[in-house]
């Protein structure tokens, strides 16, 4: 098993753009020979389009991309732009009378950071998928949807931590994995592989980590808004070959990452939501891609929490 870059996979585009003022943004993962996909929602207050396209009970029309956005629900807005982007192209679904581009998206909470004024929109949905069509966008950390993300908020913003967007892939005899994620929790994130908490809750003097759990203990008899002002968003991409069915499984499988990674996690505050893509034709076994996935997606929210890194100050800055 040895790391690759997300390029390697040679048939998907990635775009992300980004308001650096506003700090919001928006990430498109473009499939050139499309993709059969299936979703696993787990949080209890998301922010989606088109989910509906990943369920095994629907037509098995592939997606032809897929994007991850700040701006809430106003973020869905998105979507209208990539979905005029591809169709310019002459990308999308022929119904006989028009090309209908088929665009599944999930959406972050991060208007509590930045500006809750400007929200990703149709143009940059445009130029994100602009982007996608010509490249693969690699940049991790504080770029496109990642740009707002944060972490640890049950106190409010102004003890929570940077986060952002992370991209890890891996190639085991030929088949290969990758993972794209945008970490923007309402709890901790744990480095599995040491225990170590490296970003989440912090004291109001900005000095050290402290336990989300005795928190919510604190509280449970004062109950308080939590907000929902959160959201982990992923997806899992693989050169193997599965239909919906199995793809729905492989996104399930893999909401183990968010479990030994995040704390808590799948909460009412949270709108967690994790795509699964067939890209190739390669012959693997089900559960052997669901449990490399779950390890791959660890690997990428571990880097979208160190490539946001920022200095306190920077941080407060947009509180």
């Amino acid at each position: 098993m040895k790391e690759i870059r997300i390029s390697d996979f040679g048939n998907i585009g990635l775009g992300s753009i980004e308001d650096n003022e506003a700090k919001t943004g928006c990430t498109v993962i473009y499939f050139k020979d499309k993709a059969m996909c299936g979703v696993d929602i787990s949080g209890g207050g998301p922010a989606s389009r088109e989910t509906p396209l990943c369920s095994n009970l629907t037509a098995d029309n592939p997606l032809d991309a897929i994007c991850l956005s700040g701006g809430s629900a106003y973020g869905l807005a998105c979507s209208d732009g990539i979905m005029k982007c591809l169709e310019s192209h002459n990308i999308g679904y022929n119904t006989g009378n028009a090309l209908v581009p088929l665009v599944c998206q999930s959406c972050i909470y991060d208007l509590g950071y930045g500006s809750s004024l400007v929200r990703p929109d149709s143009d940059m949905g445009y130029r994100a998928c602009l982007k996608a069509l010509e490249m693969v966008d690699e940049r991790e950390g504080n770029v496109g949807a990642g740009c707002g993300a944060s972490v640890g908020k049950a106190l409010g913003m102004a003890c929570a931590s940077k986060s952002g967007l992370g991209i890890y892939a891996i190639d085991v005899d030929g088949l290969k994995i990758g993972a794209i994620v945008v970490v923007n929790a309402l709890g901790d994130i744990f480095d599995p592989a040491t225990g170590k908490k490296i970003a989440g809750l912090k004291d109001h003097k900005r000095e050290r980590f402290i336990d989300i759990n005795e928190v919510f203990i604190k509280m449970l008899n004062k109950p308080k808004d939590l907000f929902n002002a959160n959201t982990t968003i992923g997806c899992i991409i693989t050169n193997a070959k599965f239909d919906k069915a199995k793809l729905n499984k492989i996104a399930q499988m893999t909401r183990n990452a968010y479990a030994r990674c995040i704390d808590p996690v799948g909460t009412m505050a949270d709108g967690d939501s994790i795509y699964a893509a067939s890209v190739g034709s390669v012959e693997a076994d089900v559960n052997l891609v669901g449990t490399l996935s779950a390890k791959v997606m660890e690997k990428a929210i571990i880097r979208a929490v160190e490539a946001a890194k920022i200095s306190d100050e920077e941080f407060l800055r947009y509180v």
